[in-house]
C-alpha cells in the first residue's frame, strides 16, 4: 500500500479525490499496488465533506509521516507551494503536481533534487490539462530532434476568441460570459494577458530542448486588443485568430514567443474551438504530430493529476530520468524573428504619402478587403524581421491595429 497526500482542496484537489473514490480499483490494478488517500491540507474545514476525515491544517503532520510516499501538490502559485514541495522532496517523498507557475520556475531545480535523492518530480498536468504531452516529450518522442512546438495551451482565451468568431460579439461581453460559466478567473489577467500561454510554452520548450526557459525572456502579448472587426478580417481570409504560444529552432537558434496570430484552414491548429486545446510538434523525424483535448478543468486536469501518482507508485525508488538542465537557453533575439503581419490604417483615399510610406516600409504588400468593415486601409506584409516591423510601424500615421498572420 501506498499512502498519499493531496496538498490544496480546491478545484483540481476536489477532483483528485473525485477520480481516486471513481476509479479506486483499476486504479490500484494500474499500479500494482493500493493507494490510498491519508491526508489532505487545506486552510478551510468541509463540513458534510467525506474529505473531512482526512482533513488536516498542518503541513508538518504530512512531512513528518514516514507512511506518505507521494505527496499531490495542486494549491498553485509559487508560495508556499514551492517550499512544501522542496521540503517534501528532501524528505524522500516524490511529488505529483499541476503548477505551472511552479514548474516554469523551478522545475529545473525540483527535477535535479528528486533525481540525487531517487524520487520523482512528476508534472504531467501543468500543461494541457488532460492531454498528454509531457510524457511523450520527456519518453516517446527522445529519437526526434524537435524543431518546433506551437501550441493553442490557454482554454479561457481560446473560449473567447471563438466565440467572437462564431457570434459577432465583443470581447468584454465574452469575457464576462466566460466568466458566469466558470471558464475565467474574477481577475482573468494570467489568461487574457497571456501569462499562462507563456509559462506553460516555457515548460515545454525546457523539455524540448533540455534547457532552462525563463518565461520572463519569452514575448508575450495578450487578446485584449483583438477586436469584432479583426475578426471580420480573418473570416475574409478564410482564417481564424488564436492565442498562438509557439518555440521554432531555425538553425542553433530557437525563438520563442506568445501573441495572438491569424491561422489559415491549412494550419493544423485550425479546428481547435471553444475551450479545447492543442499542441503541434515537428520533429526532423517523425515530422508532425497534433495533441488534443480538453486543455483545463476539474476532471481532465484531476486525471492527469491521478495518472501521475500511479507513474510515481510504479517507479517507487526509481527516478524517471528528465532531460531539463538547470542550464539557461538563452532565447534568439525577438527583433530578429521574422512574421508576417496584417495592418489596419484609417483610410485616406489612396493618400499618395499614406501609400509611399507603406512602400518604404515594408515594400510589397498585399492588399485587403473585409465585409461590413468601411473607412480603413488594410495590408498583409511579406515576412519581415519583428524589429524592422516595429520601426516601419512607427513612420505609419493612424494606424488602428496590427496583428501576426501565420500563413
Amino acid at each position: 500500500m501506498i499512502h498519499i497526500a493531496v496538498l490544496g482542496y480546491g478545484t483540481v484537489g476536489s477532483g483528485v479525490v473525485e477520480v481516486l473514490n471513481t476509479n479506486q480499483e483499476s486504479i490500484n490494478k494500474k499500479a500494482g499496488q493500493e493507494i490510498k488517500l491519508k491526508y489532505v491540507l487545506d486552510i478551510r474545514d468541509f463540513e458534510g465533506d467525506p474529505v473531512q476525515e482526512v482533513l488536516v491544517h498542518d503541513y508538518d503532520v504530512i512531512l513528518k509521516d514516514e507512511d506518505v510516499k507521494i505527496i499531490v501538490e495542486v494549491m498553485g502559485g509559487i508560495g508556499p507551494a514551492y517550499t512544501f514541495v522542496k521540503q517534501a522532496l528532501l524528505a524522500g517523498k516524490s511529488v505529483v503536481t499541476s503548477n505551472k507557475e511552479l514548474v516554469a520556475k523551478y522545475g529545473a531545480e525540483l527535477l535535479e533534487i528528486a533525481k540525487k535523492n531517487k524520487l520523482n518530480f512528476l508534472f504531467e498536468a501543468s500543461v494541457g490539462g488532460g492531454i498528454p504531452i509531457i510524457r511523450p516529450l520527456n519518453s516517446s518522442l527522445t529519437a526526434d530532434e524537435i524543431t518546433e512546438i506551437t501550441g493553442i495551451l490557454n482554454g479561457t482565451t481560446n473560449y473567447i476568441l471563438t466565440m467572437m468568431e462564431e457570434q459577432g460579439l465583443d470581447f468584454d461581453v465574452v469575457l464576462k460570459d466566460a466568466q458566469e460559466k466558470g471558464y475565467a478567473e474574477r481577475n482573468p489577467e494570467a489568461d487574457i494577458e497571456g501569462h499562462d500561454a507563456c509559462r506553460k510554452i516555457a515548460i515545454l520548450t525546457s523539455l524540448a530542448f533540455g534547457m532552462q526557459v525563463d518565461y520572463e525572456d519569452i514575448h508575450t502579448e495578450g487578446i485584449t486588443k483583438i477586436t469584432e472587426t479583426d475578426i471580420k478580417y480573418a473570416k475574409s481570409l478564410h482564417a481564424s485568430i488564436k492565442l498562438i504560444g509557439t518555440s521554432v529552432k531555425e538553425g542553433d537558434v530557437v525563438y520563442s514567443m506568445v501573441a495572438p496570430m491569424m491561422i489559415d484552414d491549412k494550419h493544423p491548429l485550425i479546428g481547435v474551438k471553444d475551450v479545447f486545446n492543442g499542441i503541434f510538434v515537428h520533429g526532423n523525424v517523425l515530422d508532425n504530430i497534433m495533441f488534443y483535448g480538453r486543455g483545463a478543468g476539474k476532471l481532465p486536469t484531476a486525471s492527469a493529476v491521478v495518472s501521475d501518482v500511479v507513474d510515481a507508485a510504479k517507479h517507487m525508488h526509481t527516478n524517471i530520468m528528465t532531460i531539463w538542465s538547470s542550464k539557461k537557453l538563452e532565447l534568439g533575439d525577438f527583433g530578429e524573428a521574422k512574421h508576417k503581419f496584417l495592418v489596419r490604417l484609417v483610410d485616406k483615399g489612396l493618400d499618395e504619402n499614406q501609400m509611399f510610406t507603406i512602400k518604404e516600409c515594408f515594400g510589397n504588400v498585399l492588399y485587403i478587403n473585409a465585409e461590413g468593415v468601411k473607412g480603413e486601409l488594410a495590408f498583409i506584409t511579406e515576412d519581415i524581421k519583428e524589429c524592422d516591423f516595429a520601426e516601419g510601424i512607427q513612420k505609419l500615421e493612424d494606424v488602428i491595429h496590427a496583428i501576426r498572420v501565420a500563413f
